[in-house]
């Protein structure tokens, strides 16, 4: 992304889209006061989010007992009801879930299938999947302290074991594919990633004509296999990022706050909620709606606005494709690709 001399002044940036996962799928029902479990507090957790001035809502599903769903009726049953809820949202689903098939008909059906690319199947329709590129490893374990995980579930050292190993499997055959099948059905990947690779083999899919939507990121500084917490390595990668891409911030535990006000001031966007921390950055327990109204409160003493549900759908292109890998190219502001016998660095068309 390009920096003009005027390009910190709020009046020129794009209103401030905030992201929220209410969800948070790693901790169990009761490791938190703010944890949805029925389907009517999952649905008021949304609207409460809403309100508070979240625009785009990262979506995990709950069971009655209040363990993650694996259900494909469940998610489609939450979907159907967020769209009256709050019909101005984005509705973004978590792309790490594997659907488990609920009867004979659906084990038959799926036998050949990865259950992840159910997430194509979902109806009502989500407005984007979050879409993880490359392999990678997935250690949230690694900057977590003892004072973020005490009196939790994460306490317990079985559990905490299996998230320091978990691998997070994206091969260019499967993330290819489930680019394809996202877009095929009218859903936009949401693309989550945690270095300067994944972005270049994003890069590569859109040159090649893999993926011809808009771009839209998450820089995902958790370390553990993802990118860590040094603000030059995030400027890094907002310095590569395209000028047409559009790029959220997200963090986990204390850091999300003075992590996202670097974000906000630098005109990026940015995601809260009890899925990135249990906590404020003064160590005090915050739900997402205090998560969301601390993030309104330093948008406005930046001066920067916060984008309303309209604006939130415009920022992020919801329903746009393209259709070639030249047009898309130009839509993000990227160099061309290099024509037949084209010598030296391909350049722009100027108007």
């Amino acid at each position: 992304m390009h920096f003009l001399d005027d390009s910190l002044l709020p009046e020129n940036q794009e209103k401030l889209v905030i992201q929220v996962a209410p969800y948070g799928p790693q901790w169990a029902a009761g490791d938190s006061d703010d944890i949805p479990v029925t389907m009517d507090e999952q649905i008021q957790k949304a609207v409460d989010c809403y309100n508070a001035g979240a625009t785009v809502l990262h979506m995990h599903v709950r069971e009655e007992d209040g363990k993650g769903s694996k259900r494909l009726s469940k998610f489609n049953e939450m979907l159907a009801r967020l769209r009256e809820a709050v019909p101005k949202m984005v509705i973004q689903v978590g792309g790490s879930i594997s659907f488990a098939p609920e009867n004979e008909g659906e084990v038959a059906k799926w036998l050949n299938d990865d259950t992840r690319h159910m997430l194509a199947e979902l109806d009502p329709r989500p407005d984007q999947v979050t879409v993880a590129i490359n392999t990678s490893q997935m250690n949230v374990m690694e900057l977590m302290t003892e004072a973020d995980i005490a009196g939790t579930s994460l306490a317990n050292p079985a559990l905490q074991a299996a998230y320091r190993d978990m691998i997070v499997p994206s091969n260019p055959s499967w993330h290819v594919e489930h680019i394809r099948r996202l877009v095929a059905h009218g859903i936009q990947p949401h693309f989550m990633l945690g270095n300067l690779t994944g972005l270049e083999t994003v890069e590569r899919l859109i040159r090649r004509g893999v993926y011809t939507g808009p771009l839209i990121l998450n820089y995902v500084a958790i370390g553990g296999g993802a990118a860590g917490l040094h603000p030059a390595d995030m400027i890094e990668f907002v310095r590569r990022t395209p000028d047409g891409a559009v790029l959220t911030l997200e963090t986990l535990n204390r850091n999300v706050v003075p992590m996202n006000t670097m974000a906000i001031a630098l005109g990026l966007h940015v995601r809260v909620g009890i899925e990135d921390t249990l906590f404020g950055p003064d160590g005090e327990r915050a739900t997402s709606v205090q998560q969301i109204e601390k993030m309104v409160r330093i948008a406005r003493e930046l001066n920067r606005e916060v984008a309303t549900g309209e604006d939130a759908h415009r920022i992020y292109q919801i329903g746009t494709q393209w259709k070639s890998a030249g047009e898309t190219l130009q839509q993000l502001g990227m160099v061309p690709n290099r024509a037949p016998v084209q010598r030296g660095a391909p350049v722009r068309k100027v108007a």
